[in-house]
């Protein structure tokens, strides 16, 4: 499906020949890109270059949530020449971090782009100043005092008050692309497609196995689909409580902290239950798993679920109504809709912006297309929207996996054990994409093929990679002792960023 200037595809499809993506004149792909992106019902998924011979061959994939849809859009250029396009960016500031990781990574430059600033390897490219007599600037990092990743955050203040941050991440350079290239067997990608990102090692993990899947022709029983939700689900629901708990410990509420602390640690011992690693490294595998949910573990899961699930809600609807967590999380680190828009916040950010994101309801995979889900939706987008969000999802999440039991238990186990596929043979010169909502946001996988079958290109994308702006634009006007909380409150993933 598509037109004469884009083929349309659905998520977790099979791979199509790229070969029949329709190449356009940079003219007339500029102004469909353009033209889509006016509706916030529309957003760039990925937007990259690929080097194929003498030419660099651009894709730009654009989520149609109007018709649960993917158009994918290409053009071309010889690299013998120097590349200058006219900036999408201009128009269309969402698509700022796909033209900068462009222009680093093949030296193409976008005239009219408003920040040309690499994304990753930022070099001598100057920080933005701001000269007064009242202001002064402050450095954070480029070491994470906390979790010891790269990143360094640079604020410029008036007295206590944060007027400006500017992020600069991914100095590390962990080139995750370039390994799924140099790895050989599905096994290795597979294990690396967890280490993307440690706190979404299954969210990753299942897209990278459903990308696999497209381009090998996979079917996967619509069992091993459900427990590949419950799975997911499950880490939404272990992420959402532990980020509670570091929310409360940066306003010193102690109580709300140690409690979700203990709970969070419920629900990844049950992770741990069912496959031996509590971030559930091992239980994502390409056309089949290892770890099939037995009788006993449904029933311990229940149990888990159901006594911390109700711990979870006493404690949040006492703490998100006490005046001095309020204090601190109401009106706090606030963006609006459009801003949310303007920048292409997705996920959990954007839920609480007013934007109906979420890849569950829009582009729906695995067992999802059997299901009804309807996203939470908050319009403040401050810290305790961000709050209340992450226990509305976590009881919504339980409620989904407990449905799913039963649906289990009413199917039977007539086949337990069903191993993956170690080598599939994946389509010749095709391309796929896969979408999954992870807890953070959508994450995006693509791959394309050559004549052998071979995978010539791998293209990864965190939420995060959206989402930073957000954090960036929420902390202005506000007092920089609160930019732990706000920083919290997204709980954005920096090796997630450094790809």
């Amino acid at each position: 499906m598509g037109s004469s200037d884009n083929i349309e595809i659905k998520n977790n499809s099979p791979g199509i020949p790229w070969k029949e993506i329709p190449i356009v004149r940079y003219e007339d792909f500029f102004s469909a890109v353009t033209r889509l992106l006016e509706s916030p019902l529309h957003h760039c998924l990925t937007y990259h270059a690929v080097r194929i011979g003498e030419m660099l061959r651009f894709f730009c994939c654009i989520a149609d949530d109007t018709r649960g849809s993917i158009r994918i859009f290409s053009h071309v250029r010889d690299c013998k020449d120097l590349i200058r396009l006219e900036s999408i960016t201009a128009n269309h500031y969402s698509m700022h971090v796909f033209e900068r990781e462009i222009a680093e990574n093949h030296g193409v430059e976008f005239m009219g782009n408003p920040w040309p600033k690499p994304l990753r390897k930022l070099g001598n490219y100057p920080f933005y100043r701001m000269d007064g007599q009242e202001l002064h600037e402050v450095g954070v990092g480029p070491v994470h005092a906390g979790i010891i990743e790269p990143g360094h955050f640079r604020f410029i203040c008036t007295g206590e008050k944060a007027i400006h941050l500017e992020i600069q991440l991914g100095y590390q350079h962990r080139g995750t692309e370039t390994l799924m290239l140099q790895q050989k067997t599905l096994l290795q990608r597979q294990v690396l497609s967890e280490c993307i990102s440690g706190d979404s090692a299954i969210t990753h993990g299942l897209a990278f196995a459903q990308l696999m899947e497209s381009l090998s022709g996979t079917e996967v029983p619509a069992r091993l689909q459900m427990e590949r939700i419950i799975a997911l689900e499950l880490e939404r629901i272990a992420v959402h409580i532990g980020d509670s708990a570091a929310l409360y410990n940066d306003i010193a509420y102690q109580l709300g902290q140690v409690v979700n602390e203990a709970l969070r640690t419920t629900i990844i011992n049950s992770t741990q239950l069912w496959c031996g690693n509590r971030f559930g490294k091992g239980l994502i595998r390409t056309g089949g798993r290892r770890y099939p949910l037995s009788t006993m573990v449904i029933g311990s899961i229940s149990e888990t679920l159901i006594d911390s699930g109700k711990k979870f809600q006493d404690m949040a609807e006492q703490a998100l109504n006490l005046p001095s967590v309020l204090l601190r999380f109401d009106g706090i680190g606030q963006l609006s809709k459009h801003q949310a828009e303007s920048i292409g916040l997705v996920g959990m950010a954007a839920r609480t912006c007013g934007l109906k994101r979420d890849i569950r309801a829009s582009h729906p995979f695995q067992y999802f297309r059997s299901m009804q889900v309807e996203p939470c939706i908050l319009e403040t987008g401050d810290v305790l929207s961000r709050a209340q969000l992450r226990a509305t999802e976590v009881k919504a999440s339980i409620q989904m996996v407990l449905k799913l039991f039963e649906e289990l238990k009413n199917t039977g186990n007539s086949n337990p054990y069903q191993p993956p596929v170690s080598d599939p043979v994946l389509e010749k010169e095709s391309f796929a994409i896969s979408l999954i909502e992870g807890w953070r946001g959508e994450i995006v996988h693509c791959a394309m093929t050559g004549k052998n079958g071979e995978i010539i290109h791998y293209k990864i994308k965190d939420p995060s990679l959206h989402n930073w702006m957000g954090l960036a634009l929420s902390v202005r006007d506000q007092e920089i002792s609160d930019f732990p909380v706000i920083n919290k409150s997204f709980n954005l993933s920096y090796c997630g960023n450094d790809l």
